[in-house]
């Protein structure tokens, strides 16, 4: 299976990566996501950056962000610390 793939507006991530980023165990991935501790944002390009997607996952006080474009290819990756 590719990292990231896509059907319409729905987003498939390997969890590998959403862990990597997060800094938390693979394992712990799935969980998290069903319970609310990770969160997500979608965001579409428009304009020049129209073909283009941000994905961000948000967990306590860390941000992923994923930009990719229409075939769910990472453009370009980055980690924030947004604090507690």
């Amino acid at each position: 299976m590719p990292d990231i793939t896509r059907n319409g507006d729905d987003f498939t991530v390997d969890a590998k990566i959403i862990a990597e980023g997060l800094d938390l165990p693979e394992h712990a991935i799935a969980r998290a996501m069903s319970s609310g501790a990770i969160t997500t944002r979608f965001e579409r390009g428009e304009g020049e950056d129209a073909g283009r997607f941000r994905l961000n996952f948000f967990h306590r006080g860390k941000t992923l962000r994923l930009t990719v474009d229409e075939g769910g290819n990472i453009l370009s990756r980055a980690r924030f610390d947004r604090g507690q």
